[in-house]
C-alpha cells in the first residue's frame, strides 16, 4: 500500500512486487543459455561476473559454447584500437551463427557500447541490444524488449551505481583467485583515454560490502583476491552518518586482516595518488603482495603534461624512490605509450632512461592510437609516422625484455611461497602459480599438494618470462 504521508509504496510491498517480477522472469527464461565473452582490462571481466549474476537470477544458465547460447554478450574495450577491431570481427562470427539460429540474441556491453551504439544498432545491424557499464540492472527490461521484436539500448552513466549488493557469479573460476571491484569510473582526464567517457565519474563502493565479499570468498576456499579500480589509490568511502571513513590504505588493512592465508593484490595505481600510507600498510602485512602497477606512460615531463597526467618526471621518480625505501624488494610494473603526439627523439630517449632508472619487472607497451572523442583527438594531431612509432616501440620492447629477465635472474636461489593456481599451460606434469611479485612460477607436480595450497618453492632457473623451481 501507499504511505499517505510520503506518497510512496511501503518497503515491504515494494520488495514483494520485485520478488514476483523476479520469479516470473525465472520461469520465462528457464533453460535459456547465456554466453559471455570479455575483452580488455580486469574490470571488464569483473563486470561480466556481475552480468552473469543478474542473468542467473533471471533464470538463465551460463554456457562456454556460444553456438548453443540463446543470448551472447560481448563485453568490450575501447582503450586500444586493436581491441575494437577484434570485437567487431568477433561480432561477425556471432552474426553468422545467429543467421542460422533465429531467436538468438546478441548484445554489446561495456566501453564500446556508448561510443558505437548507432553503428551497431542502425548501420551494421550486428546486435540486438547495447548496454553501458552502469545499466546492467536494466537487463531484464532490455531483454524483454528484444524478445518483443525490438532493438534495445541503455548507455546512461551513473554517479552512484557500484553494484555493491550484487554477488558476482565467478565465471571460468579456479575457485582459488577472484576479482573484487572496489570502485567504478575515473576522474582523471588523461588526454589519450576514453575511460571517463565510457565508465563515468569516479565513485567508491561501500567498504562493508567489499569486506563482506572478501569474507565470503575466503569462506568458500578462495585464497587470493585482487581489488580492482581504474585508480584504486583514490578510493574513499564515507558512511551516511559520516562516522566511518575508509581510504585505500585502511581498506587494504581490513581485507588483509580477514585471514593470514588470504593473499591480497590490487590494480591499478595512479602515480599522483599513491601515498606512503599505502606503502607502509603493504609493508606491514605479509599477505599483501609486494607488487605495484604504476603506469608511467612517458618519461618526458612535457609529454606527461600534454597527456594531462598531472605529475612530472621528477614526481614519478620520487614515488619510485619511496617504494624502494619502504619495500626494497617490491616489484613494479608499468604502462608505456610510444609515439604520442609531438613526441621527439629526445623525449623518447627520456622514456628509455626512465625504464633504465626503474628497471620494471613487467610492462604493457603500446603504440599510440588516436581514440575518437578524447582530448588528444580534439587538440593534437597524431603526427608521429608509423615507421617511427614501430622503431621506438621495438626499442622499448627490447629494453623491457632485458630488464624483465634481469629481475627474474635476481630471484634465483630464493625460496618463495607460491599459491598453486593450476597446472602449467604446457604440461600437466607441472604446477603453476604466481609469487609475491606477480611473476609466474612453474614447478613439478607433487602428489602431496593440490591447487589452492601454498608451497615453498626453491627457484632454480628461469626463462626470460618465467621462474622455474621445485617444492622443498
Amino acid at each position: 500500500m501507499y504511505n499517505l504521508e510520503t506518497g510512496v509504496k511501503d518497503h515491504d510491498e515494494s520488495r514483494q512486487g520485485e520478488a514476483l517480477i523476479l520469479e516470473a522472469n525465472r520461469e520465462k527464461n528457464n533453460g535459456r543459455k547465456l554466453y559471455i565473452e570479455s575483452y580488455g582490462c580486469a574490470m571488464n571481466f569483473s563486470d561480466s561476473e556481475i552480468v552473469a549474476s543478474i542473468m542467473t537470477n533471471m533464470g538463465f544458465e551460463t554456457t562456454s559454447d556460444y553456438k548453443e547460447a540463446d543470448v551472447i554478450f560481448i563485453n568490450t574495450c575501447s582503450i586500444r584500437e586493436n581491441a575494437e577491431v577484434r570485437v567487431r570481427n568477433r561480432l561477425k562470427e556471432f552474426g553468422a551463427v545467429k543467421n542460422k539460429r533465429p531467436g538468438m540474441m546478441v548484445g554489446v556491453l561495456g566501453c564500446m557500447a556508448e561510443r558505437l551504439k548507432s553503428k551497431f544498432l542502425e548501420e551494421e545491424k550486428l546486435v540486438d541490444l547495447v548496454i553501458g557499464p552502469d545499466a546492467y540492472r536494466d537487463l531484464p527490461g532490455l531483454i524483454d524488449q528484444v524478445d518483443d521484436g525490438n532493438r534495445a539500448v541503455n548507455v546512461l552513466l551513473s554517479r552512484e551505481e557500484t553494484y555493491a549488493d550484487i554477488s558476482p557469479v565467478r565465471l571460468n573460476s579456479n575457485g582459488i583467485t577472484a576479482f573484487i571491484s572496489i570502485m567504478r569510473g575515473c576522474d582523471n582526464m588523461c588526454s589519450f583515454c576514453v575511460v571517463p567517457f565510457t565508465r563515468g565519474r569516479e565513485r567508491s563502493r561501500d567498504a562493508h560490502s567489499i569486506v563482506n565479499e572478501a569474507i565470503d570468498l575466503y569462506a568458500q576456499g578462495y585464497k587470493e583476491v585482487t581489488l580492482l579500480g581504474q585508480n584504486v589509490d583514490s578510493y574513499k568511502w564515507e558512511s551516511v552518518d559520516k562516522l566511518e571513513r575508509v581510504n585505500f590504505a585502511s581498506l587494504l588493512e581490513l581485507v588483509a586482516n580477514i585471514g593470514p592465508d588470504l593473499r591480497v593484490r590490487f590494480s591499478t595505481s595512479h602515480p599522483k595518488d599513491i601515498t606512503d600510507e599505502v606503502l607502509y600498510t603493504m609493508a606491514k602485512y605479509d599477505n599483501i603482495c609486494k607488487y605495484i602497477h604504476l603506469p608511467v606512460q612517458s618519461g618526458s615531463s612535457r609529454v606527461l603534461d600534454i597527456m594531462n597526467r598531472t605529475y612530472d618526471r621528477e614526481w614519478y621518480m620520487e614515488r619510485v624512490q619511496s617504494i624502494r625505501r619502504i619495500m626494497p624488494d617490491c616489484a613494479i610494473s608499468t604502462d608505456v605509450i610510444i609515439g604520442f603526439c609531438t613526441e621527439t627523439e629526445e623525449e623518447h630517449a627520456e622514456t628509455l632512461s626512465m625504464m633504465e632508472y626503474v628497471k620494471y619487472d613487467f610492462a604493457y607497451m603500446f603504440m599510440y592510437s588516436e581514440r575518437p572523442g578524447t582530448l588528444a583527438a580534439k587538440r593534437f594531431t597524431d603526427d608521429i609516422p608509423e615507421e617511427v612509432k614501430k622503431r621506438r616501440f621495438n626499442e622499448v620492447i627490447s629494453l623491457q625484455q632485458k630488464h624483465s629477465h634481469e629481475r627474474l635472474l635476481e630471484q634465483l636461489g630464493q625460496t618463495q611461497r607460491i599459491l598453486i593456481e593450476n597446472f602449467s599451460k604446457k604440461s600437466k606434469l607441472d604446477y603453476s602459480g604466481r609469487n609475491d611479485k606477480n611473476a609466474t612460477v612453474v614447478f613439478p607436480v607433487d602428489a602431496r599438494y593440490q591447487p589452492g595450497e601454498y608451497v615453498d618453492v626453491l627457484i632454480e632457473r628461469c626463462t626470460p618470462a618465467t621462474l622455474i623451481g621445485r617444492i622443498i
